[in-house]
């Protein structure tokens, strides 16, 4: 459902989709801009808990030997997109936004005012940041 919700947000800004044929791959699809620039996307569905979004960069799958779990590389893909349906909304993050193994994005602004240090989810909104320079 995340995929779907990121691919019909990526077209619906003039952004191209490729699904790769295998699903073994570390991303889930690729974006292409209008002067053919390409991007790997990891796609995440997350729910939100207590006004925030954890995403762990990670990859889960299940077989006849059980559950299995890989920390993505940083070569891994260029970016992550997460869809969340409380918020109704698709955020993009690209890899060199992300320190550590996982990232957090508040929906809301936290309880005691902090500001220093939180990353606010509505800053990660629009695809096109997936092009963009790094800041």
């Amino acid at each position: 459902m995340g995929l779907a919700h990121v691919i019909a947000d990526l077209m619906s800004h003039g952004i191209q989709v490729a699904l790769p044929i295998s699903e073994h791959l570390p991303f889930d699809c690729i974006a292409i801009d209008e002067s053919g620039a390409m991007r790997r996307l990891s796609v995440k569905y997350r729910t939100a808990a207590r006004g925030h979004l954890e995403v762990r960069l990670r990859s889960s799958w299940a077989d006849r030997e059980g559950v299995h779990n890989r920390l993505h590389g940083r070569s891994d893909y260029d970016a992550f997109a997460i869809y969340c349906p409380e918020a109704e909304a698709c955020f993009y993050l690209r890899v060199e936004e992300v320190d550590g193994s996982s990232v957090v994005l508040r929906l809301a602004i936290p309880r005691n005012g902090q500001v220093a240090g939180v990353r606010m989810a509505k800053d990660y909104r629009g695809p096109e940041r997936l092009f963009a320079l790094p800041r």
